[in-house]
């Protein structure tokens, strides 16, 4: 069955593993967009645990802007500091550079909406597991939706279950123990190419 997915900033295990058990992946493209949920966010395994980066956006709540229509806030030097915090969190990982050069740049090139911006980080991140998947975008919101599998509550940030995930080796594991349902990107710098074979083992229990 197909599912209905937003687009996030280096979408978590969460999505990642619903995305490579499934052969259709609808993005949700007409929503309002909100804060505090992984739209405009992403957890990274630092040195003192489980840091977030956060793209500063032009968002007010007065006015209701759809998600795909908010633009970044580029005064902040925001790529530049999440690109540090991943050196910093990854450098000395397994795959790192492996993957250096594909990922670095997103950080580099200025991006204009946060929809887009995520859907290139998506885009890149299925090229590194060498994953091919059927991609469309919603034509209208509906909060009730037929014949597809509607996962779009796995955008919030705030209200996760607790995810029983097979655990991997993590950079800073023999500090703080294994995090689950972080950035791809941690999967992807830990485990390289068994990424994918990992993704499709793992079972969603929402």
């Amino acid at each position: 069955m197909s599912i209905i997915l937003h687009p996030t900033y280096f979408a978590n295990i969460a999505h990642f593993t619903a995305i490579a058990n499934t052969n259709e992946v609808v993005f949700e493209a007409h929503d309002n967009f909100l804060k505090q949920t992984y739209r405009n966010r992403s957890y990274i395994y630092g040195a003192n645990g489980k840091l977030a980066l956060n793209i500063p956006v032009i968002y007010t709540q007065k006015n209701r802007q759809k998600y795909k229509d908010v633009k970044i806030f580029n005064e902040e030097k925001w790529q530049s500091a999440h690109w540090k915090s991943l050196l910093s969190a990854y450098k000395t990982s397994p795959f790192f550079e492996y993957y250096e050069d594909d990922i670095k740049p997103l950080f580099e090139k200025k991006a204009e909406y946060i929809f887009d911006f995520n859907m290139n980080c998506f885009e890149i991140i299925c090229e590194c597991l060498q994953f091919e998947v059927n991609t469309s975008f919603s034509e209208a919101y509906h909060k009730d939706i037929e014949n597809v599998s509607d996962l779009r509550q796995l955008v919030h940030a705030k209200k996760e279950p607790d995810y029983t995930f097979e655990s991997y080796t993590q950079v800073f594991d023999e500090k703080h123990g294994f995090i689950p349902n972080l950035s791809i990107l941690d999967l992807l710098f830990n485990e390289g190419p068994n990424a994918l074979n990992y993704l499709e083992n793992q079972t969603l229990s929402l």
